[in-house]
């Protein structure tokens, strides 16, 4: 099931998540504006791939452009990117990619409009393909940390649908699984909306991976029986010490990891890495509509009038992280130094001024 895929006619097609698992619909997305609406309501959700999103979002943007000249194409694009950006501001691959995309413009010297346009495509598809690549290999070494038998609990949705394709933590499994290991997977619900429940769930069953479902709340209790090996989670944004932040209620599973011994895994490409920001405490926090909390399915669960506070993420500490599964490979504490050494290393084929151009 592709995420999201560009067609012919120059329209982005994204796989709603609202309506998984009982409806698999498409989104035509001819507009920026389309695109940035769908990632704001969850439509397509997942670091990795609202930054592919939002890239093809901003050649939606360029192809739209009525202007006379580069310097008023290049003023239209960049307001249409800060649109792009401020849906989400939590997971850095949304601003990544589309500064990945404006530092593309300013490096192609034509005055040519459609040569500019053509530009902003191809860096888009590339960044679509370089995930679905790096993804793979990111499985591959991370599937290394994976044991034969073990029982792995995984937090929110970090699989296909959160990438271009294949997954980050969900691709670790799907690595180890293809690599003859027999794992099987505890999926928390992930409150208020469900994403391990409805995305995570359905995913591993599509590829007939042992699963069970718990509720957020049992985690705990599940590793103090003895049921569970490590926890594998994704990442929408890690700081420059280690710092992780991830789907709300991933903190809470990495103390818990610690009381019982468990490793803590993060998967997430080196997109996700922001070495601008020193810790967590400079990490936005996105929160969302408080009816999220107080209503399932439309119909309220909590009284009229209730107070709510509702971050769509949290922040764990890197002492709580064992490890950082990258797309070039496995980092370890301190992550001061190893994650530098990593970032500064190189892509075959992509300037490493448009990887890291912020």
């Amino acid at each position: 099931m592709n995420t999201l895929r560009w067609v012919e006619d120059d329209t982005l097609e994204l796989l709603d998540q609202t309506l998984l698992p009982a409806e698999t619909r498409y989104i035509k997305c001819r507009t920026y504006t389309d695109v940035a609406e769908a990632i704001r309501r969850l439509a397509v959700r997942g670091a990795p791939a609202i930054g592919a999103a939002a890239a093809y979002g901003l050649v939606l943007a360029a192809l739209s452009l009525n202007v006379r000249n580069r310097e008023e194409f290049t003023a239209e694009l960049e307001n249409a990117a800060c649109q792009l950006a401020a849906t989400r501001p939590t997971a850095i691959n949304l601003s990544w990619a589309l500064e990945r995309l404006l530092k593309k413009i300013a490096l192609t010297k034509s005055e040519n409009l459609e040569i500019l346009r053509a530009e902003l495509k191809n860096e888009a598809q590339a960044i679509y393909n370089e995930d679905l690549a790096g993804n793979r290999r990111m499985g591959g070494f991370g599937q290394a940390l994976i044991p034969d038998g073990a029982r792995i609990i995984t937090h929110c949705n970090a699989g296909a649908l959160a990438t271009a394709g294949y997954g980050t933590a969900l691709g670790v499994i799907r690595a180890a699984r293809e690599a003859g290991k027999s794992v099987s997977v505890y999926a928390c619900e992930t409150r208020p909306l469900l994403q391990g429940a409805r995305l995570t769930v359905w995913e591993m069953m599509q590829e007939k991976i042992d699963v069970t479902l718990i509720t957020d709340g049992m985690a705990g209790y599940l590793m103090a029986r003895g049921g569970a090996d490590l926890v594998i989670v994704g990442a929408d944004r890690i700081a420059a010490n280690g710092d992780v932040a991830n789907k709300i209620g991933t903190y809470s599973l990495a103390v818990l990891a610690g009381e019982h011994g468990l490793p803590f895994y993060v998967a997430a490409p080196l997109s996700t890495v922001d070495l601008s920001i020193d810790s967590g405490a400079e990490i936005p926090i996105e929160e969302r509509d408080p009816r999220e909390v107080t209503h399932l399915a439309g119909r309220p669960v909590a009284p009229d009038g209730v107070n709510v506070w509702n971050p769509a993420f949290d922040v764990t500490p890197a002492r709580l992280v064992t490890a950082i599964i990258t797309d070039r490979g496995v980092v370890g504490p301190p992550y001061r130094n190893s994650l530098p050494e990593i970032v500064k290393g190189t892509v075959p084929g992509v300037p490493e001024e448009l990887l890291f151009a912020r």
